[in-house]
């Protein structure tokens, strides 16, 4: 076999057990292994899920109250003053003590 073709078998041998050797790593990866199990995924789905809703109210929650306390303050949009008023209002005589 002459030179140059043994040479570019040389180098594709050498490629080959490179990219093996990524598939192995790649393989070994925490996101493969969580999609090769249906369990694990559905699993995995559902409790993202739960932090995004629980993340989502919190957040809402926490912003709107914020929004509304502010609201109450500011006496010179009567509109908006009064409205943010009877909105704490009506949320502290809800509130257990």
């Amino acid at each position: 076999m002459p030179e140059p073709e043994k040479q570019a078998e040389l180098d594709l041998a050498r490629d080959i057990r490179a990219l093996r050797a990524e598939f192995a790593r790649l393989n070994s990866h925490r996101f493969v292994r969580i999609h090769n199990s249906t369990w694990r995924l559905l699993l995995f789905q559902f409790l993202r899920g739960l932090a995004f809703g629980l993340g989502t109210v919190l957040g809402a929650s926490a912003l709107v109250s914020v929004l509304v306390v502010a609201l109450s303050q500011v006496e010179f949009i009567p509109i908006l003053g009064a409205f943010a008023t009877q909105v704490i209002t009506e949320i502290q005589s809800v509130r257990p003590d």
